[in-house]
């Protein structure tokens, strides 16, 4: 059975004071990036720490990246390690409530070899129901993080272009579908979506309230998506690698197989203006 992704707030809370737990708050706003950081100053959960989408979990765009290239594991390294996680701490990650951000931190995580990570079903907003906040920022005693990549978690830009036909890889974009389809375009400079891929927006994933849906309803999602044989190979892409990972637990907590993510994504693909563009409903 594959390990549980998530974790309630109800768990973290018996837990949250463990020497051997550390929660990472990962709020950010991509129309405000300071914003993630200002709202972990005035509250967060108590004991958390912080890791910033631009500055933590990605490193800076080229002008062939995507806009969140992978963060450099030597860097990442020392910011972890900094921040008291070493390769034995469980680490649970949060955000706003969606998971959007946290999910990337928590595929990084095991990009870089350590499993122990964990997303709180539900965010700040699902803590803040029953439990206090803290504006404090404690020390914290560093330990040794050492990277591990896992290379195979990874597609580029050419192994997609390389292969002969894109519906094989079964390419899973977690944009919402107007994107998708090409209708409009709030952040990159081209519309639409590559040809071969099919379309699951992250938010299928989640309930009205912003908690995660039961394994039960996300298995019946996957299986429309992805078919019923959960061994399935596929790939996760979105804008630039960071709702693709959200797309990742979903999979995981419905039994499918874990899939390579496309990091570039659609902000990298269209930075060269050799590759196909596609718009409407998609594979």
């Amino acid at each position: 059975m594959t390990a549980n992704q998530l974790i309630c707030a109800e768990e973290l809370s018996k837990i949250r004071q463990s020497d051997n737990i550390r929660i990472v708050d990962c709020r950010f706003d991509l129309a405000d990036p300071a914003a993630g950081r200002r709202s972990y100053d005035d509250a967060h959960i108590p004991g958390a720490v912080f890791l910033d989408l631009n500055n933590d979990l990605a490193s800076a765009q080229t002008g062939t990246s995507g806009r969140h290239p992978l963060p450099d594991p030597a860097l990442f390294e020392k910011t972890v390690s900094r921040l008291g996680i070493g390769n034995d701490t469980r680490v649970v990650v949060y955000d706003a409530n969606s998971g959007a951000m946290a999910a990337r931190a928590w595929w990084i995580f095991r990009w870089l070899g350590h499993d122990d990570v964990r997303l709180l079903d539900g965010g700040l907003e699902s803590w803040s129901q029953s439990f206090e906040l803290s504006s404090l920022q404690l020390p914290v005693r560093p330990r040794k993080f050492k990277a591990r990549e896992r290379p195979e978690m990874v597609i580029t830009s050419a192994e997609i272009v390389g292969t002969d036909e894109v519906a094989a890889l079964n390419l899973v974009d977690a944009r919402d579908a107007a994107r998708f389809r090409g209708e409009h375009e709030p952040i990159d400079p081209i519309a639409g979506h590559i040809p071969g891929a099919r379309n699951l927006p992250f938010v299928a994933s989640l309930t009205a309230a912003g908690c995660w849906k039961s394994a039960e309803d996300l298995a019946a999602l996957w299986a429309e998506c992805l078919g019923h044989n959960k061994a399935t190979d596929w790939v996760a892409m979105c804008g630039s690698g960071v709702t693709a990972c959200h797309l990742a637990i979903s999979a995981l907590q419905a039994g499918y197989q874990e899939p390579r993510l496309y990091v570039g994504s659609w902000s990298e693909w269209i930075a060269d203006s050799s590759r196909p563009i596609a718009t409407g409903e998609g594979n």
